[in-house]
């Protein structure tokens, strides 16, 4: 595979800025995939959620490649790769397969949703320190504010053209990519991740409403979006919009933490979630119900 030569020099031209700990691009070894990888897969039994991780970790190393200008696709680089797993891309290829499709059908959008997720990811921590709230366990100093929120805008677009390019010549199948580029869209901009992030910074507002526009939406548009490349029918499709919203909901109720009381009403909306995803799978057949089911126990929720 070819890489541009001036990207390979990156560290050697005096030119160019140099950045400590960026060391995701070698010549051995392109767009390495981040260490995270390595520790689920040597601490689980793998799974089918295992694979479909994997998957979408080699896809992302297939179609995030080395361009000109070296200082644009460097931070990008590193942006996209240390940016944590989010499961809602996962959630996509599932669904897919659930309602019949094969996950290549999915790959792309399933790709997408993580470049979206690792878009507002990278844009976060500077309007987070600006606040004065240390993010710096989960986010490295490698590059400056400005360039990271530079390179978060970037990011997102990135994924929508992935997803244009697996456009297949069929009808059926541009109007099935015109709809998850719709879905996509909603899940990232004022109706999902953003306009949670804004209703974050009201005090009055609830943890459990931005959880739901949030890490709720971002999985409920992948369920979606996997039922439709996969040529679910739209009571299927809308099944796995409201599959994917509970076990976003539950994902993020999990990570936050609440004090006394609050911990305990966490713990029984969890349980009650849980009931009302396993209610959504009913009416489906075949053994990706089963594994569906163990999304939760995968993803220790």
């Amino acid at each position: 595979m070819a890489i541009s030569l001036n990207l390979l020099q990156l560290h050697g031209n005096p030119s160019l800025p140099k950045f400590p700990n960026s060391n995701w691009l070698r010549p051995a070894v392109y767009f390495r995939a981040p260490a995270r990888a390595t520790v689920v897969m040597s601490q689980i039994t793998p799974s089918y959620w295992a694979a479909i991780n994997e998957d979408i970790d080699d896809h992302l190393r297939r179609v995030i490649i080395a361009k000109d200008p070296p200082a644009v696709y460097e931070p990008l680089g590193h942006f996209v790769f240390s940016a944590p797993r989010n499961s809602a891309a996962a959630m996509c290829i599932a669904a897919c397969e659930l309602v019949g499709g094969h996950r290549d059908q999915a790959m792309a959008a399933a790709t997408a949703l993580q470049l979206i997720y690792a878009a507002t990811y990278t844009r976060e921590y500077p309007p987070l320190t600006a606040r004065g709230i240390s993010n710096a366990a989960v986010v490295d100093r490698v590059y400056g504010p400005n360039i990271q929120l530079l390179t978060g805008v970037g990011i997102a677009p990135i994924g929508f053209e992935i997803l244009a390019g697996s456009c297949d010549l069929s009808e059926s199948g541009s109007e099935r990519v015109r709809r998850v580029m719709v879905e996509m869209a909603r899940a990232m901009g004022s109706e999902g991740w953003i306009g949670g992030q804004f209703k974050e910074l009201e005090e009055v507002t609830a943890a459990e409403e931005v959880i739901e526009m949030t890490e709720g939406e971002l999985h409920a548009r992948g369920g979606a979006c996997g039922a439709i490349l996969g040529g679910g029918s739209e009571e299927e499709i809308e099944k796995m919009r409201k599959y994917g919203r509970i076990v976003g909901m539950v994902k993020g109720l999990s990570k936050k933490v609440f004090g006394g009381k609050e911990n305990e009403r966490k713990r029984e909306k969890i349980k009650e979630l849980k009931a009302l995803a396993f209610k959504e799978l009913e009416g489906f057949k075949g053994q990706k119900v089963d594994q569906m089911c163990n999304f939760f126990d995968f993803e220790g929720l």
